[in-house]
């Protein structure tokens, strides 16, 4: 039994969980900008690093991707990005931007606050609302390019990062669409754990726990590094830790904790600057999480078009199925016959590139 509440604690904390360089002058670039792509860049597309501040005064770094034959003289569309939870832009977000560059649109991937290259003095420290914010200051920076049309805005998110894209967009109208992938909402995950599987007992233990470290953290100066979603053991006791993923898979591990470590832990998807890859996010992060319930605004979403994608075999479906009944519309639920959560984030011939193409097309006109 305790092995199996403890497989069941992998599903729930672990929803979170390079580039050959062909030329000189791709070194030289990658050099510059500290980067190591999880992807190819793609042969159609330019990249730069860029900065820009959200309201908050916090630096965020940035790679913004154009087609390579773009026109700075004509207006185009243009996509903010990011995701997922725990990941940096050198990922999953980076390798999306690249495929909508490919066809015709302007995209930003950026690091959330805190993380990845990203500014904010905690380091691995996550908030609904600043994360939500970022999204909207990422709007700011592409709509003051002279190249950008700053009436086709959208955004597009990739899991834990969907939630707050939807919420930026709900109280953001520059953000005149919004795509979500294997999305989750990070406040329901967090404060009801996983298929709201917490009872009232185990939240108020999560809450006296989380108050209590805050003493242990005031005490020695520092964050504490542990579980975002926090577990139970067999005993209705609180497991803690200080890293997301193990360094080595278990035998006949739970297929969610496969699905994650196959991206984090491995070539395929392996970040030195990714939370999820290398550690944990501050002890104290779900704080904000229990007091930001995200999504309580949907309804101002609509007449805006909202479409989530989301695959046939992932843990993380009902998230996406749950929105889809919430909001007015008009909107699209997009189910990928085979796919897993992390499927989602890198495997090209699996994600419908082109039903985002025309979704966007469609409605940044």
């Amino acid at each position: 039994m305790k092995y199996l509440k403890l497989i069941a604690f992998a599903t729930i904390v672990l929803i979170t969980y390079s580039c050959s360089q062909s030329s000189k002058k791709d070194k030289m670039e990658t050099k510059k900008i500290n980067d190591s792509l999880t992807f190819t860049l793609s042969s159609e597309v330019t990249k730069e690093s860029v900065t820009f501040k959200n309201r908050y005064g916090i630096t965020i770094a940035a790679h913004l991707y154009m087609p390579k034959n773009i026109d700075k003289s004509k207006k185009y569309a243009s996509l903010v990005l990011s995701g997922p939870f725990g990941a940096v832009k050198e990922q999953s977000s980076g390798l999306y931007a690249n495929e909508m560059a490919k066809r015709g649109f302007v995209a930003l991937a950026f690091d959330p606050s805190f993380t990845g290259e990203s500014g904010g003095e905690v380091r691995n420290v996550a908030s609904p609302d600043i994360f939500t914010e970022d999204f909207s200051a990422a709007v700011d920076y592409l709509g003051l390019q002279k190249y950008v049309d700053r009436n086709k805005i959208g955004a597009l998110a990739i899991c834990g990062l969907s939630g707050m894209a939807i919420t930026a967009a709900a109280s953001d109208t520059r953000i005149k669409a919004v795509a979500t992938v294997s999305m989750y909402d990070m406040s329901r995950s967090i404060s009801k754990s996983y298929a709201d599987s917490y009872t009232s007992d185990q939240r108020s233990k999560v809450i006296d726990y989380l108050s209590q470290q805050r003493w242990v953290d005031a005490e020695k100066g520092a964050y504490t590094l542990g579980y975002h979603e926090v577990p139970f053991d067999d005993k209705n006791n609180i497991v803690k830790g200080t890293k997301l993923l193990p360094d080595t898979l278990p035998k006949n591990p739970n297929p969610v904790l496969a699905d994650f470590y196959s991206y984090y832990k491995t070539k395929r998807g392996y970040h030195p600057r990714s939370i999820n890859s290398n550690s944990a996010w501050t002890a104290t992060t779900p704080i904000s999480f229990f007091n930001f319930p995200m999504h309580s605004n949907l309804d101002l979403l609509s007449p805006r078009p909202i479409m989530l994608i989301a695959g046939a075999k992932a843990h993380s479906r009902y998230y996406s199925e749950d929105v889809y009944k919430m909001v007015a519309g008009p909107k699209e639920l997009i189910i990928v016959t085979g796919a897993t959560h992390c499927d989602l984030y890198d495997k090209v011939d699996m994600i419908p590139f082109k039903t985002l193409e025309q979704f966007f097309n469609k409605n940044l006109k």
